[in-house]
C-alpha cells in the first residue's frame, strides 16, 4: 500500500473553529448586533448557499450587507473568520515533516479559498492551487462523489490517498468513494494515523504540483 496524497479537512482538523467568535467579531466590525450576524448568516440559510456554490463570494458579501445595512468587504470577512480559526500548531508540525503531497477538502464556500493563506501561512505557499471546497463542486463531504472529483483534479487514485477529518461522516464518505480515511482532531491523533501509513516523514522543501497546473482547474465545476 502506497499513499501518494494526504487529504485534509480544515475546521476540526487545521485549525479549531469557534462560529461564536466569528459572530462576535463580524458583529464589532460592522457596529451591529451579535443576533443580527447571525441571522444574516446562518438562520437565512445565506452561509449554506454560499458553501453549496449557489452564490459566488461578490454574491454573498452583497448580500450580506443588504441584510445587515452596512458594506461587507473581503477583508472584513477574512479578519472574523480568522478570529474565530485557532491553528492547531501540533498538527502543523508534523505536517511539516511529511514528503507526501498534501491538499485540503472543505465544507466552505469560494471565499475560504482566498482566506485560507491568512489563516495558515505556514502551509503556503505549498498549498497553492491545492485548496478545495464543496462550493467548487456543488457537493459537500460526506457525499463520496465530491472526493471523486477532487482527486480526478488532483489526478490521485482513491487508493492512493489518505483523507483525515475530525468527523466520521466524513470519514464513511471517504471510504465510500474508495479512500483511506480516519478520524483526526489533533497532533497526537495525526501521529497516530501516520504511523500506520507507509508515509515518509523526512524534511524536504515543499513543492506540491498545483492542480491548475495542467489545466484541470476547469473540472471543478461541469
Amino acid at each position: 500500500m502506497r499513499i501518494d496524497l494526504l487529504l485534509l479537512d480544515v475546521d476540526g482538523v487545521l485549525v479549531q473553529y469557534q462560529r461564536a467568535q466569528r459572530v462576535l467579531h463580524l458583529a464589532q466590525a460592522l457596529d451591529v448586533s451579535a443576533d443580527a450576524v447571525q441571522a444574516a448568516l446562518y438562520d437565512s440559510g445565506l452561509e449554506a448557499a454560499h458553501d453549496s456554490g449557489a452564490l459566488d463570494g461578490t454574491t454573498y458579501l452583497a448580500r450580506l450587507g443588504e441584510r445587515l445595512g452596512r458594506s461587507v468587504d473581503v477583508p472584513t470577512w477574512t479578519a472574523a473568520r480568522q478570529a474565530a480559526s485557532h491553528p492547531q500548531d501540533a498538527v502543523l508540525q508534523r505536517l511539516e515533516h511529511l514528503q507526501v503531497p498534501v491538499a485540503v477538502l472543505t465544507n466552505n464556500g469560494a471565499l475560504m479559498v482566498q482566506a485560507l493563506p491568512s489563516l495558515l501561512p505556514a502551509l503556503f505557499p505549498a498549498l497553492n492551487g491545492r485548496v478545495f471546497c464543496s462550493a467548487d463542486f456543488g457537493l459537500r463531504k460526506p457525499q463520496p462523489a465530491v472526493f471523486q472529483r477532487v482527486l480526478e483534479v488532483l489526478q490521485v487514485a482513491p487508493a492512493r490517498t489518505l483523507f483525515v477529518d475530525d468527523l466520521f461522516a466524513n470519514v464513511r464518505g471517504a471510504r465510500a468513494a474508495g479512500l483511506h480515511a480516519e478520524t483526526v482532531r489533533d497532533g497526537r491523533g495525526l501521529g497516530k494515523v501516520l504511523k500506520r501509513y507507509p508515509i515518509s516523514a523526512r524534511r524536504r522543501t515543499r513543492r506540491w504540483p498545483r492542480a491548475g497546473a495542467s489545466g484541470l482547474r476547469p473540472l471543478l465545476r461541469r
